[in-house]
């Protein structure tokens, strides 16, 4: 009898919970019927501000197979994310959101992908972005195409943290401690083979999304700066660059003015090479400050979660 562990991050989700535990339960339930395989839920409610903590402690008393982990505050998904890997017992586990954006009855399929066929996870993809401003859908190509230019690994277009995993894969998983986390840029670094499933994109069941434009940007920009060095190599090739343009325009301004008497231009072409100079010179700054500070939380060595109260035991 094999065991799946279903890990549920949870931000303010009292409206999609009661939903969300009915359909998988039902998928649960036929998972058992046919496959002799056994599901348990853990919740990891991560600083709500809501009656979430209330839901799932009622849902703990109704079903044993409900477990759940709360922070102190709110520590973001990623941290939610490793806190349910810490706590898994399975042989199997699973990623899935709240929302009911991750269709359940895809566990199946993924079950099946990993004890016939051999893989070691068998993750999503949406195919189609149906139902987000068209703004938001193109800087998130954008941002697929441009780290996928940059770094070594492989992120898929599309792809959803929902995914099932083997043990394995997990102890994998959490051997890499960093603080600064990217669980998308970590699932494809520590390799093992992986299936895709792709779907089309759904809407979530109840609730409004946690996360804004702004949320998202800062989100890839962490990503990229987790898993390349490009921009810092950007940073010096453009110091480079302006450095030769430099001196070529040097030499062009005192040819003119020994040739011909050309006066150099004045005050409005100084201004704008000035801002241009200086514009280019804090984006580098930025660029190096941004590595700076993610090594700078890195040497702190803080735990990546605090928690107030669970109800698993076993796992620290």
């Amino acid at each position: 009898m094999g065991l799946i562990s279903i890990i549920v991050p949870c931000y303010n989700e009292e409206e999609s919970l009661p939903i969300f535990y009915d359909e998988v339960k039902k998928v649960s339930v036929n998972l058992y019927k046919k496959y002799n395989v056994n599901v348990e839920f853990i919740f990891v409610n991560d600083g709500s501000k809501d009656a979430t903590l209330d839901m799932l402690k009622k849902l703990n008393k109704e079903d044993s197979s409900v477990q759940f982990v709360s922070f102190s505050r709110n520590f973001g998904k990623e941290s939610a994310i490793y806190a349910g890997l810490e706590n898994s017992h399975g042989d199997y586990v699973a990623i899935m959101d709240a929302d009911l954006q991750d269709p359940p009855e895809l566990l199946e399929e993924m079950y099946l992908g990993i004890v016939e066929e051999n893989f070691d996870c068998v993750a999503t993809r949406r195919v189609t972005r149906k139902g987000e401003p068209p703004i938001r859908s193109f800087f998130a190509r954008c941002f697929y195409r441009l780290i996928n230019k940059m770094s070594k690994i492989e992120i898929v277009d599309g792809a959803r943290d929902f995914r099932l995993m083997t043990r394995k894969m997990v102890n994998a998983i959490l051997e890499v401690k960093e603080y600064n986390r990217f669980s998308k840029g970590i699932f494809s670094w520590v390799g093992f083979d992986t299936k895709w499933l792709e779907y089309e994109n759904r809407e979530r069941v109840a609730g409004e999304t946690k996360w804004s434009f702004w949320k998202l940007f800062l989100y890839s920009l962490d990503g990229i700066v987790a898993y390349t060095t490009a921009p810092l190599a950007l940073a010096s090739v453009t110091g480079f660059i302006f450095c030769i343009i430099a001196v070529i325009m040097i030499c062009v301004f005192v040819i003119k003015t020994l040739i011909w008497g050309d006066p150099v231009a004045g005050y409005p072409s100084m201004i704008c090479v000035i801002l241009l100079i200086g514009g280019i010179q804090l984006f580098c700054m930025g660029i190096l400050g941004e590595y700076l500070s993610k090594t700078y939380l890195e040497t702190k060595k803080r735990p990546i979660y605090i928690v107030k109260e669970k109800t698993i035991s076993g796992n620290d």
